[in-house]
């Protein structure tokens, strides 16, 4: 019997601890990371952030169940003192049709889909998307960062 060779996770770049959840692409994914996120934050003594965090996972991780067939949606979290920076992954999707030229999100007040990309950007610190690189080609990353306002200066 060989021993297991543990997978080495990228270190945070911010400090702190470093979170991996991988979801199947199904209606409860959401769900999940929501409440993966929401104890993460607990018990990192966060919960001031935890409403914003699950509303913008939620956001996040239902736009890849809805708008890819990617089989596998990932959740990478970084938290430390200051803040949570929270990416999720998936095969690739219509990233182009969500945004706008300069990145931001199109829909209208009015509009019944398509405001997630709007709430999240009004609730992050930061947010963004880009690629897996060179380790994931052809994944699509889409994150969000939030803190506490007195220790993000």
């Amino acid at each position: 019997m060989s021993a297991a060779t543990p997978t080495p996770v990228q270190p945070n770049p911010l400090g702190g601890e470093s979170y991996r959840l991988t979801l199947p692409n199904t209606a409860a994914a959401p769900r999940i990371a929501r409440e993966f996120l929401a104890s993460l934050l607990h018990v990192s003594r966060h919960p001031g952030l935890v409403d914003d965090a699950r509303l913008c996972v939620t956001e996040l991780v239902t736009n890849a169940h809805c708008h890819t067939r990617t089989p596998l949606i990932g959740v990478h979290v970084a938290v430390n003192r200051k803040r949570v920076t929270v990416a999720v992954s998936d095969d690739g999707g219509p990233v182009h049709e969500a945004f706008g030229v300069l990145g931001t999100p199109t829909a209208g007040p009015e509009q019944e889909h398509g405001r997630g990309l709007a709430l999240v950007e009004s609730l992050a610190l930061a947010w963004g998307t880009g690629s897996g690189g060179e380790r994931h080609p052809g994944r699509t990353v889409v994150w969000f960062t939030l803190g506490r306002p007195e220790l993000t200066t």
